[in-house]
């Protein structure tokens, strides 16, 4: 935990501003990072009475070196990878455990490292006078998870979802509306279909800070039975700022849970930088 730690102050220290930027929010808005750019950015997470249906577990989660790389691959277009380096959970209660060989790495306690993600966002529309920005995403959830460990259902999931931006004065509004496939972690060939959704806002408070919020998750429509658990709706609603200071972006957002098996708290904080690696013009 301390090297985890160590490692993350020190990408911190490294970091430097960024534009406008996704964290703490999780809903996509339809920019993308300029070409031949890299977006970084790293955070920390401390979730409150998380809840694990298919190992049983509930407790806290702290997510250390919480990552999203974006990569700007031309005029319209970017690459993301996103995932939590290392998960730990405080473990305060155990109910029903769908995992035959569930090994946790304490006895009261488990730690695993987060599923990441493997994603592309193409900006269709620029938000320009009255008309709405539009962007489409889609990538894969890949299976870094331990099931065993009681944290992760070490998956595949895929999902496809549009974005859509609006400027009404100093507000910007955006939101979400997709699809992703979730494969059952508990049966063979099966899967739930669930709706992708996000609502979020964006003001200046100050030409340095931004109040951030939003409301965001994934909608199962399905009754979860034995096969689908692991694949129930989730979401999350988060109030927090964006602060532009001593050349950094750092942000900070507290956190409510909406589903059953969603923390009843908790906070984020983390901080981004563009690295501008290549000249696009000079490739062309």
């Amino acid at each position: 935990m301390r090297r985890a730690v160590l490692a993350l102050a020190g990408v911190m220290a490294l970091a430097g501003a960024a534009g406008a930027q996704d964290r703490p929010l999780r809903t996509t808005d339809t920019e993308t990072v300029p070409a031949g750019t890299l977006r970084t950015e790293i955070g920390f997470d401390f979730l409150q009475d998380a809840g694990f249906p298919l190992s049983g577990l509930r407790g806290d989660e702290t997510s250390v070196g919480v990552l999203d790389l974006r990569m700007g691959v031309g005029k319209i277009a970017e690459i993301e990878v996103a995932g939590s380096i290392q998960n730990f959970l405080d473990v305060k209660a155990r109910g029903a455990s769908f995992v035959p060989n569930l090994q946790l790495t304490g006895v009261n306690s488990t730690h695993d490292t987060g599923d990441f993600a493997l994603a592309t966002k193409v900006r269709l529309l620029k938000p320009e006078g009255k008309r709405p920005g539009l962007a489409f995403k889609f990538g894969f959830v890949m299976p870094n998870s331990n099931q065993a460990r009681g944290i992760g259902t070490n998956t595949t999931n895929v999902f496809a979802l549009l974005a859509i931006e609006e400027q009404i004065r100093k507000l910007t509004v955006f939101g979400n509306l997709g699809l992703e496939i979730l494969q059952a972690p508990n049966a063979l060939f099966s899967q739930n279909d669930v709706l992708l959704y996000g609502g979020a806002f964006r003001y200046p408070l100050h030409r340095r800070v931004n109040l951030v919020g939003e409301v965001n998750g994934l909608y199962s429509s399905r009754s979860i039975n034995d096969a689908l658990i692991g694949t129930q709706s989730t979401g999350q609603a988060r109030l927090g700022l964006q602060i532009f200071a001593g050349g950094l972006t750092w942000d900070l957002a507290g956190i409510k849970g909406i589903n059953k098996y969603d923390p009843g708290s908790g906070f984020t904080f983390g901080v981004s930088k563009d690295f501008k690696l290549f000249d696009l013009s000079k490739i062309e």
